[in-house]
This record gives C-alpha cells, sequence and structure tokens, in this order.
C-alpha cells in the first residue's frame, strides 16, 4: 500500500509521463493534416507551420461534415417492375435460380434493368440504382428515379430554372402568375429532355422569364406522383382544415415528414425560392396567397379521380402551399 505522503509525489510522475505521449498524439494529428511524417526522437513542428496545420484540421472536419450530409440524400428508390419475356436461358439475380418457361417468365425492373423471377421480386430491397441509358426523358419522370440517376438532390430542371428565375425575374410582374407562349414552353420541355443539365435557356435563347416559370410548373404538373405525394395528400388537406394556427402547423410538420426525402428535398428548395419571390411582392405582386393559388394544384393532387373533390380541395391546397412559404424557415 502506498502512502498518502506519497501520492502527490507519484500523481506528478504520472503527469509528467502523459504530457510527452499528449505532445505525440498532436504532433502527430498535425502531421497527417499535412501530410507530412514526423520522426520519433522528439521531433517538433514549427510554430507557423502548426498553425497552418490546424487550419488544415479544420478544413478536413468541415469536409467530413458536408460528407456525412450529403449520405442524406442517398435516396431509397424501389423497383419498376415489369413482366418480360426473356430471349435465351436467363437466371433470376436474386435466388440465382433457372427461370422456366418460353413467354414471361420473370419480371425486369424498367429502371435499372434488373431481372428476377416474379415471386422474388417481392423480396428485393428497396436498391434501385436506375440506369441514365434507360432514362428516355427528364419531364413526366418519376422524381426520385431522376434524381437516383444523375445522382442529384433535387432534379435538374428545378436546379436551373430556379437559379434562372431568380438571375432575373424576381422582379417580373405577375410571376409565375402570368403564363409564356405554349409553344416556347414546349420547346424548353423537349430541350430538357434531350440536352439535360446542358440544355440553355438564357435569356438570349429565352428572354421571356414566363416561359422559364412556365417550364418548371409544367415540369411538377407532368410528374407521375406529385411533389406532395398521393400518400400525404389526405394528411395535408386534414391538418389545413385546423383552426388553431399552431397546431395546424404542427400537423404540416408532422406530415413533412413522411415525404419521400427526394420530395422534401424538391419542396423545400421551392418553397425557399417562393419565400424570395414574396420578398419582391412590391414589384411583382406576387405574395404567398397568390402564389398558393398557383401551385396549390401543381404540388398536390387528389388520388381521387374526381371533379366535386378537386374544388372542394381547391382552397385547401392554396393554404397548405401558402402557409409553406410563410413558415418555410421553421417547417424545413
Amino acid at each position: 500500500m502506498f502512502s498518502e505522503e506519497l501520492w502527490p509525489e507519484n500523481e506528478k510522475k504520472c503527469a509528467v509521463l502523459r504530457k510527452p505521449k499528449q505532445g505525440r498524439k498532436r504532433q502527430e494529428l498535425l502531421a497527417v493534416a499535412l501530410g507530412v511524417k514526423v520522426g520519433v526522437k522528439g521531433a517538433f513542428l514549427w510554430p507557423p507551420l502548426k498553425l497552418f496545420a490546424c487550419s488544415q484540421i479544420s478544413s478536413l472536419v468541415r469536409r467530413a461534415a458536408l460528407t456525412h450530409n450529403d449520405n442524406h440524400f442517398n435516396y431509397e428508390k424501389t423497383h419498376n417492375f415489369k413482366v418480360h419475356t426473356f430471349r435465351g436461358p436467363h437466371w433470376c439475380e436474386y435466388c440465382a435460380n433457372f427461370m422456366w418457361g418460353l413467354i414471361a417468365q420473370g419480371v425486369r425492373c424498367s429502371d435499372c434493368g434488373l431481372n428476377v423471377h416474379k415471386q422474388c421480386s417481392k423480396h428485393v430491397p428497396n436498391d434501385c440504382q436506375p440506369d441514365l441509358k434507360r432514362i428516355k426523358k427528364v419531364y413526366c419522370c418519376d422524381l426520385t428515379t431522376l434524381v437516383k440517376a444523375h445522382n442529384t438532390q433535387r432534379p435538374m430542371v428545378v436546379d436551373i430554372c430556379i437559379r434562372e428565375i431568380e438571375a432575373r425575374g424576381l422582379k417580373s410582374e405577375g410571376l409565375y402568375r402570368v403564363s409564356g407562349f405554349t409553344e416556347h414552353i414546349e420547346d424548353v420541355k423537349m430541350a430538357f429532355d434531350r440536352d439535360g443539365e446542358k440544355a440553355d435557356i438564357s435569356a438570349n435563347i429565352y428572354p421571356d422569364i414566363n416561359i422559364i416559370t412556365g417550364a418548371l410548373k409544367l415540369y411538377f404538373r407532368d410528374l407521375p406522383i406529385p411533389v406532395i405525394t398521393y400518400d400525404t395528400y389526405p394528411k395535408f388537406i386534414e391538418a389545413a382544415k385546423i383552426s388553431n394556427a399552431d397546431e395546424r402547423l404542427e400537423a404540416v410538420h408532422d406530415v413533412l415528414m413522411l415525404l419521400p426525402p427526394a420530395h422534401y428535398e424538391t419542396l423545400r428548395y421551392l418553397m425557399i425560392h417562393l419565400k424570395k419571390v414574396t420578398m419582391n411582392e412590391k414589384d411583382n405582386f406576387m405574395n404567398a396567397e397568390n402564389l398558393g393559388i398557383v401551385f396549390g394544384p401543381t404540388l398536390m393532387r387528389s388520388p381521387e379521380d374526381s371533379t366535386l373533390t378537386t374544388l372542394h380541395d381547391m382552397r385547401y391546397q392554396k393554404l397548405i402551399v401558402q402557409i409553406l412559404i410563410e413558415n418555410e424557415d421553421v417547417l424545413f
């Protein structure tokens, strides 16, 4: 047993022994940041070099954080299986067994080309990685399929159109309310389908900004599954009917969390943009309510194909979009 008198002295010795170790670890960390090697015998770094190394470490931390955030957009996607007749012998890519028969031996994913038995398709994980060669167009393509195929956070159409609108159109009177020429809007659509992200929608080609806003609205209308999905539509309508403003806002936030990641990110980005539009209301005369009237039916469609339901829900559609714009900084 050590006596109490010896404790302080022993503790000091331990502290002395620990210091060089901690110092060496710090030296090694700084060296890694600089990409240099330090020797084992009393190596040291010149003080200015240390400062530079510390800045490099901060940069590494920031890059790691950005990489972590990017992983959020590694969206899951279900396979788009369709019955297929294979020519020649084929094996299931899930169970590895032979696919028997002369016709309709199995199913093939039209987005990534995965071939499996019909029964096996029920067990395949949601790991579809669409092949760009199979994506024939941008418009009318499923939103998640498009972002997975291009490995982006949002559809390119949304990014490119919004950048162009914010660059030269935020003060344009009646922005999004005024329609552009249909023929020119179709030209923009064809340009995106043909050229993808290389499509030229600059002022040199389309001086009227209403053509670009029209092309963006058309993209949303042409989606097979709306930005606000059919599954969440009834929940959003119910949330809009809540009379208490705070409870309504909370309910809207809860339903937003149910959206698929690609849909959520697209909606978030659009609402940030529309908020900027309302900040220029003195010039463009477009407030959140006006934009709600325009974008309500564009972003959300009833799963019921009923004219009566559509007419009945229009005021709630407008209200939901209005709430999303006005509370963009809180909801997203």
